[in-house]
């Protein structure tokens, strides 16, 4: 089976502090002011499903509730929309990561295409239980457009990862 990525380079342990970073920043994107704008995808629920799938033991369901509880709170939503429809998703790519892990990108985001049409659906039934209006078949599109980023999101999240290439003639690796 060929590597997830075209480079046969080994990769760096992620640190910790990088995953937090790309979390919030995600965060801080969802938050932007862009009003009704149809197709911007949910960059949480991409960047999670991103680290629960590559680092699953590093972010997880707990992760993924913390980030929703914010959401939720930030975007002055139905209390706990996010944060089930995270947990959901980091459930699904944490049990799924190894066999995603499998394929190439474009295959691995037809993996996750699913997983993020779910959380939608998930946020789009708790927010109709509570009494919200059916927002069109477009708002379905958002997952879609996520889905298309995901090949280039996995470049630039494993870009910190990279060993810099040194040819050494006396070692095997």
């Amino acid at each position: 089976m060929q590597p997830t990525h075209s480079s046969r380079r080994i990769l760096l342990p992620v640190k910790g502090w990088f995953i937090l970073l790309t979390l919030f920043v995600a965060l801080f994107l969802n938050l932007l002011p862009l009003g009704r704008v149809t197709g911007v995808p949910d960059w949480v629920a991409l960047v999670l499903a991103f680290w629960c799938v590559r680092e699953p033991r590093k972010a997880g369901m707990a992760t993924a509730f913390v980030l929703g509880v914010v959401a939720d709170v930030a975007d002055a939503s139905l209390m706990g929309q996010h944060a089930l429809a995270y947990v959901l998703l980091a459930f699904a790519a944490t049990s799924l990561s190894r066999r995603i892990l499998w394929f190439p990108l474009g295959q691995q985001a037809l993996h996750i295409l699913p997983l993020l049409l779910g959380a939608q659906v998930v946020m789009l039934l708790v927010r109709m239980m509570g009494g919200a209006e059916f927002p069109g078949i477009l708002y379905l599109l958002a997952p879609v457009i996520a889905t298309v980023l995901w090949h280039p999101l996995t470049y630039l999240l494993l870009i910190p990862q990279y060993r810099p290439v040194d040819r050494d003639e006396n070692r095997p690796i």
